[in-house]
């Protein structure tokens, strides 16, 4: 441990003198930066592994299937995120501004608008499945295993919007292990449930999905357990409880919540959707395409994993500042996590582009699959370098509550970029290397725009209409 230190020490040194992070705020963001990054590499490994596991036993049609249920998973999914967002948002401001009991209100309100937008939702992925999934594929093959996916996945979707919420208001007060914990937690019992029904029982894309569904329904069990002010064996409970009685509603409160999530949803949703005219057009050069885009996707998420630890350290560290009135000091911390980033994704880009073949290699056996899943995986390395730093950057963004330009900037990276690009392997002989320009395009433009709002520190301005009162510049 005392080596462990040292080294750590050793780095931070080397850090601060390059002029990338000071010390004291580098022991400030990697203390709430490593739970989430443990967080969101458990959350995305259970995804990919459930891709591996199946793609094992059925083959690309089924990696397929899964990728067209994926994306419907991800459209709710990314509807919860940018609630959230909003949420960690109002809860660190005021918690920073000592505001304890207007933050616990924020919760409140986050939980009634996340049921009312789930409860939809989920109803109609069930209902509509399979439809849904032929909108996407005329692969027999592909939709049944897809359209079994979604039918079964979709009641885990309701208590995943819960999962956000409380997540992100733990991280609003600055207490990233306890969540990191409770997911962490619930992504080992999918993997071992999804396992046992793939592998044990045969059950396949209807394991995978029984495994997701449960998993995601026990850790909103147990994260009820500390939203209600109760400690894990002396630990964990929220300092901004629920409760049951007192007001459930502020009206000023609901409109700054619903004013700061709506241009996250927004552009969360953006992305999402862009996936699916994706999906369309690999589909249009067989599963193995759809497969090997699916891939590429999920290991660029997995190597994002550290984005989750910068960009919500970045939002709690910059919006408990703000919350105080420390202007310097929220932006001397935003541009040093945007700096850390950089640094950070160009090795994680070295380690996943030179592990490429393996990698795809656990997806796929067939040669040529290999070959074009490999380069998927390459293109995912590089495209992830901007999505790490814009993340940092629109982190900070959301700390600020400006979150207008960041769902502006997704829009046009995904349907003015990179949508275009993709199209251009249908009708010219660029093919499936569109697809692969197309990855790159739809990180790099949100994250030049993302940093170019950051640099004029108009979001400073734009966190002062939500700053709890008596915070002075």
């Amino acid at each position: 441990m005392d080596r462990l230190r040292s080294l750590l020490a050793f780095v931070g040194s080397l850090l601060e003198r390059a002029g990338i992070i000071e010390q004291g705020r580098l022991r400030s963001t990697v203390d709430l930066a490593w739970p989430r990054v443990i967080t969101g590499f458990a959350i995305m490994s259970k995804q990919t592994a459930d891709l591996a596991m199946v793609g094992m036993v059925l083959g690309a049609p089924a990696v397929a299937g899964l990728a067209f249920a994926g994306a419907y998973w991800s459209v709710g999914k990314f509807v919860a995120i940018g609630l959230a967002g909003g949420t960690v948002s109002l809860v660190s401001q005021n918690y920073g501004g000592d505001e304890a009991g207007r933050a616990a209100l924020v919760v409140k309100q986050s939980l009634w608008i996340a049921l009312l937008l789930a409860v939809p939702i989920v109803a109609g992925y069930v209902a509509l499945a399979e439809p849904l999934i032929g909108l996407l594929s005329d692969n027999p093959a592909a939709v049944g295993y897809g359209t079994t996916y979604l039918a079964v996945v979709a009641p885990g979707l309701g208590f995943e919007f819960l999962n956000m919420i409380a997540s992100r208001t733990y991280a609003g007060v600055s207490d990233t292990f306890t969540p990191m914990v409770v997911r962490a937690g619930g992504a080992v019992m999918n993997v071992l449930i999804s396992g046992t029904l793939i592998f044990g029982f045969g059950q396949g894309v209807m394991g995978a999905a029984i495994g997701t569904a449960v998993s995601t329904g026990l850790v909103t069990l147990v994260f009820s357990w500390g939203m209600f002010g109760r400690d894990y064996f002396g630990t964990g409970a929220s300092p901004v409880a629920l409760s049951v009685s007192g007001p459930q509603f502020d009206l000023d409160l609901t409109r700054q919540l619903v004013r700061v999530s709506t241009p996250l949803v927004a552009r969360r949703l953006s992305q999402g959707l862009v996936v699916f005219p994706l999906l369309g057009i690999a589909d249009q050069f067989g599963s193995e395409a759809v497969a090997a885009l699916e891939v590429g996707r999920r290991v660029r998420n997995l190597a994002n994993s550290v984005t989750w630890g910068f960009s919500i350290a970045a939002s709690t560290l910059v919006g408990q500042r703000l919350g105080r009135g420390e202007e310097a000091e929220a932006g001397a911390f935003g541009r040093e996590i945007i700096s850390l980033s950089l640094v950070v994704y160009l090795l994680v880009a070295a380690v996943v582009a030179g592990f490429a073949e393996p990698i795809a290699g656990v997806f796929v056996d067939d040669p040529a699959a290999i070959i074009l899943t490999t380069s998927f995986v390459i293109v995912a390395a590089v495209s992830v370098i901007p999505l790490g730093v814009g993340g940092s950057a629109t982190g900070v963004l959301r700390g600020a509550g400006d979150t207008r330009i960041p769902f502006y900037a997704s829009l046009i990276g995904l349907y003015l970029c990179a949508l275009p690009t993709a199209y251009l392997g249908l009708v010219t002989p660029l093919g499936v290397t569109a697809l692969y320009i197309a990855l790159v395009v739809e990180t790099t433009v949100p994250a030049a725009i993302s940093l170019w709002r950051f640099r004029t520190d108009r979001w400073k301005a734009v966190s002062r209409a939500y700053r709890p009162a008596g915070a002075d510049d």
